[in-house]
């Protein structure tokens, strides 16, 4: 039994290489070991299967742990029997070339011929809800212009009578292949564009092109909770395909007003609650508004402007769980600008018992001001008996 070589020896890089590095090493032999590129070379294949196998372990974090415990030991039962053929390694790591190099650079990989169909594009559409809407969620009809077959050509884009032609160019095959040395590039055909077929005489209400646009609407169904920026997804509902494949899909963009009263914050809604000096000072009970009418808040003597009092599940749904946020009421106390002469006497009433009578937190401010000043006192009278 051959002895296997170290994965990092195969793709000659360091036990430190990062994924990117170990991703670059790999397709270069890949490509210098490209079985079309060494037709009847059974050490190239041997060294292509090789490459492969060091990639697929490296590149996993997991199993690159066990491997750099282990060796081949911690990896052989997660990969075990490795690859097939050559096919399997085009399979699992085209992603790896960009989706398609093997098939662009040589043929198909290994002689392997794919039907290949591609996807419709996707479409956007955007919608404005208000907080009360994405709140509660909500069903729009939206507008939106997509593709559909020509009703004249049935969507083949060729005028009635008439039928595409098999391209000349790619003798129907969409791709041509072109050699230089022993390296094949295979690109869409320029005349057929990866159809195959060629058009002679046009369908003149499509222009040839067999399709045509069309306006739709469709009811788009927003779930709760929602925010600014989100998008939901409309399967199917995009451009159709060109060669007969699945239609695209169509993302609705989600755009929220602005409130009045309410700031989102997560799943949080917060509201600033103006309240009077005496309110602040004495306690009181207010009505605030939330999404779901009012409901009574209790606030407490002595409050303080920006406390905060929550509200619980009068928040914000989550769109997955469905779980409610809160409602964050934030206090600010108003300061009057213009006083009656009656508020002015009792204001000054109060700022001469607030004089004579010091709460227990003003006296420890006061305390700390008075020393901080006589500090500065002492300082200059020391100065001054030096000089």
């Amino acid at each position: 039994m051959a002895t296997r070589r170290c994965y990092y020896e195969v793709l000659s890089v360091q036990q430190s290489a990062t994924q990117d590095e170990v991703a670059k090493a790999y397709r270069r032999l890949a490509l210098k070991y490209h079985p079309d590129s060494n037709q009847g070379d059974t050490d190239a294949i041997h060294k292509f299967k090789e490459a492969a196998e060091a990639y697929e372990v490296l590149s996993d974090q997991q199993k690159r742990g066990r491997y750099d415990q282990h060796g081949h030991a911690g990896v052989d039962a997660s990969n075990a029997g490795g690859f097939r053929d050559v096919g399997d390694i085009f399979e699992a790591f085209g992603d790896v070339f960009g989706g398609t190099i093997f098939e662009d650079f040589f043929g198909g990989g290994g002689g392997r011929t794919r039907g290949r169909v591609r996807r419709g594009a996707d479409l956007r559409c955007d919608v404005t809800l208000d907080l009360e809407e994405a709140a509660r969620g909500v069903a729009k009809t939206l507008s939106l212009t997509r593709h559909a077959a020509c009703d004249t050509c049935s969507g083949s884009g060729a005028a009635v009578g008439s039928q595409p032609e098999t391209c000349r160019k790619c003798q129907g095959r969409g791709q041509v292949v072109q050699a230089s040395g022993i390296l094949r590039v295979q690109t869409t055909c320029p005349i057929c564009r990866g159809s195959g077929k060629t058009i002679s005489k046009p369908c003149k209400t499509c222009d040839g092109q067999g399709l045509k646009p069309q306006d739709v609407k469709l009811e788009v169904k927003i779930p709760a909770g929602v925010d600014d920026g989100m998008r939901v997804r409309l399967p199917g509902e995009g451009q159709p395909s060109p060669d007969g494949g699945p239609r695209g899909d169509a993302y609705c963009f989600i755009h929220l007003k602005q409130h009045s009263i309410f700031h989102r914050d997560g799943h949080n809604l917060v509201f600033q609650l103006p309240i009077a000096f005496s309110q602040a000072a004495l306690g009181t009970t207010v009505a605030v508004p939330t999404l779901e009418g009012k409901k009574s808040l209790d606030i407490a003597a002595g409050t303080q402007s920006g406390t905060v009092f929550r509200l619980r599940g009068l928040g914000m749904p989550d769109p997955h769980t469905g779980a409610r946020g809160d409602m964050l009421v934030e206090t600010i106390i108003e300061v009057p600008k213009k006083l009656t002469k009656r508020q002015q006497e009792l204001l000054r009433e109060l700022a001469e018992l607030d004089e004579k009578e010091i709460t227990p937190e003003r006296k420890g401010f006061m305390d700390r001001i008075v020393a901080y000043f006589q500090g500065d006192a002492s300082e200059v009278t020391t100065a001054k008996s030096k000089n």
